[in-house]
């Protein structure tokens, strides 16, 4: 198949440090060229992917220091391109929630959106139902609650490609880790407490967006001044299997309708179990008793990491092998797009059908009156 591939502008693909949508999207190119299709990628000029790169803008939107940019206008600007060159490919695949449904509406049955954000906001449910020719597939089965009417066509987990010899880790340090972003419905004040609890060294990689920052200076800040916590800021995918893989566990305590949480792949990518909060996705992408622990509060968070004993790091691999390598997800996304085309190319062929029955009635037509 030749297939476009439309990421958000936020990150490069992947991201170089924190970000989530980018990486995916980067890892189902990879997985996608391995399978031998035919990908186009339209995204930032510092993407790195094996894939055909249409850049769109010379970097990534976060980290790029020009004092004034917006974000609508590259995103515009990428769409525009992507319309331009629409017929060259067999599908569009977009992870830009709604913002291209204008500018593809004549062409909705040869798109597939994967919604990758939260879905309970007030003003999603009208556009998801004007716009409900869009085949959407979700990341989690529970991302659909907020939406359960709109047109989803399949739920397709997250994968990643992560070689055993570089991620897994049979061994842990004994620290407990936290990675992820610094903000209320991540819960680090929650795996703070919780590490404090049990006595046991937590080590903290994450981002601290502007919109958090008087979160993390008033909650988070003066709680890292107890020497058991290590705040060691934004790391990206070269740091994370020492980072993860050294832990005895992360600490994944979300207290928001999670859409999928990567970060739990990561770390079973290394042998690394997860004690996670029940919100959102935690309990489809959690193995109960496998790959980790589901709990409801920080007490059943402090006697879950005292039953890490009982999990089996090489387990826990390889149920990460089976459920969210890279190659599982893009087997999947390719079932998707084959019975996408399927269907577009059925109701195509039943449109002529009726053209034709229809030309032929008017020339039956003409003759009996001629």
């Amino acid at each position: 198949m030749k297939i476009a591939q439309i990421p958000p502008l936020y990150e490069a693909v992947p991201p170089r440090l924190y970000g989530g949508t980018e990486r995916v999207v980067a890892q189902l190119c990879e997985a996608l060229v391995d399978l031998g299709h035919d990908v186009t990628l339209f995204a930032s000029a510092d993407a790195r992917t094996r894939a055909t790169l249409v850049p769109v803008r010379d970097q990534a939107i976060r980290l790029d220091e020009a004092p004034l940019k917006s974000d609508l206008a590259a995103h515009m600007t990428m769409l525009a391109e992507v319309r331009e060159r629409a017929g060259q490919f067999d599908l569009i695949h977009f992870h830009t929630d709604m913002l291209h449904f204008m500018m593809f509406e004549d062409m909705a049955d040869r798109t597939i959106t994967t919604t990758h954000g939260r879905l309970d906001l007030k003003d999603l449910p009208p556009v998801y139902r004007r716009w409900s020719k869009f085949p959407l597939v979700s990341i989690s089965d529970s991302q659909r609650l907020a939406l359960p009417f709109a047109n989803w066509t399949a739920t397709v987990y997250h994968g990643m490609r992560a070689d055993a010899a570089t991620w897994f880790s049979a061994r842990p340090q004994g620290y407990l880790a936290f990675l992820g972003r610094m903000s209320p419905e991540k819960g680090p004040d929650k795996a703070i407490r919780i590490a404090r609890r049990l006595g046991i060294p937590l080590k903290m990689a994450a981002k601290v967006d502007f919109a958090d920052a008087p979160y993390f200076h008033s909650v988070v800040e003066p709680m890292l001044q107890d020497p058991l916590i290590e705040f060691v800021g934004e790391i990206g995918d070269a740091e994370k299997p020492a980072f993860l893989g050294g832990a005895r566990a992360l600490l994944f305590p979300v207290c928001w309708p999670e859409p999928f949480g990567l970060v739990m792949i990561e770390a079973m990518a290394c042998g690394t179990p997860v004690v996670a909060f029940g919100a959102g996705a935690a309990p489809e992408v959690v193995d109960e008793g496998v790959t980790g622990f589901i709990v409801d509060d920080e007490d059943a968070a402090v006697a879950a990491v005292r039953a890490l004993v009982r999990l089996d790091r090489r387990e826990v691999r390889r149920r990460f092998d089976r459920r969210f390598s890279a190659m599982v997800m893009g087997r999947a996304y390719l079932d998707v797009y084959a019975d996408r085309l399927a269907k577009a190319t059925y109701a195509a062929d039943v449109a002529e059908d009726f053209e034709l029955d229809n030309a032929s009635g008017a020339l039956t037509s003409l003759a009996q009156i001629a």
